[in-house]
């Protein structure tokens, strides 16, 4: 059994839907068209914990449709996408697609909420012969070395207050018991997550830290608040853009092919 508890949805980020949305960064197109190059077809793509949106947008620009899914109605009311976008609440361990009716099952940045033995489950049942599961996310800030010591403070501040499951984004997810076949994760430009962004930005972007918002119920204090004169004296105008990055991870899977399954079902 996974670390999710089974029927539990573990809720860290409604009560900060519209600063997820306005403040989480947006991934390379590149890993996108890699998803759909490998997928057995363009016909559907199901994101699971989808949250605002973010990768559901960038997966609807390579498949005919997107059904992208997420327990938080709050979240869902601040997605945005195209009309081939389909948005519904539901949980990642349980979606109204019919059976083997996705090309490609993606989860971006949320995979570590899940209960994974039923999410995969799932995915077997959904994704049709030959589909993808596409699992990513990324791990801390890098930034410039002048903004160094201001987020290693804040980071410190905040670390007690992380959910559990943050350990496993830490480790890349590496102890997950995979289903399916591996596939060779793209590398080429996907080894980071770049952004420039303003100071408020990047502070926006800390507040929707689920750690921030722990924080902030368990002290009455906010700390990004708290650290924002550090940010602002290491950066100067605050306008201006600057560089950020963060180590960027990704895995794939192969469902077995028709001619695969049949295979393995016939009597030796």
């Amino acid at each position: 059994m996974s670390t999710a508890t089974r029927g539990a949805f573990a809720d860290h980020f409604s009560a900060v839907a519209a600063q997820y949305a306005d403040a989480r960064p947006e991934y390379s197109d590149a890993l996108y068209a890699w998803i759909a190059a490998h997928a057995p077809g363009r016909a559907l793509a199901w994101e699971a914990g989808c949250g605002s949106g973010q990768a559901s947008r960038g997966l609807a620009r390579h498949f005919d449709r997107v059904f992208a899914t997420d327990p938080s109605a709050a979240q869902l009311a601040q997605a945005s996408a195209p009309a081939n976008v389909a948005f519904a609440v539901e949980p990642g361990e349980r979606c109204s697609l019919p059976d083997a009716s996705a090309d490609a099952v993606c989860v971006a940045q949320a995979l570590h909420w899940f209960d994974r033995d039923a999410f995969f489950a799932e995915c077997a049942r959904v994704l049709r012969p030959g589909g993808v599961l596409v699992a990513w996310g990324y791990q801390d800030i890098v930034v410039p070395e002048p903004l160094a010591a201001a987020n290693a403070a804040l980071q410190d501040a905040i670390r007690p207050y992380w959910p559990r499951e943050r350990a496993l984004i830490d480790e890349a997810y590496a102890s997950f018991a995979w289903p399916f076949a591996p596939l060779a994760a793209p590398v080429r430009d996907l080894r980071e997550l770049r952004v420039e962004w303003t100071l408020p930005r990047l502070l926006g972007y800390f507040a929707s830290y689920s750690a921030s918002k722990r924080c902030r119920e368990a002290t009455g204090e906010d700390p990004v608040a708290a650290h924002a004169p550090a940010f602002a004296a290491a950066w100067g105008d605050p306008d201006i853009a600057r560089p950020l990055h963060w180590p960027l991870f990704v895995h794939a899977r192969r469902k077995e092919t028709r001619a695969a399954m049949d295979d393995t079902r016939r009597p030796g």
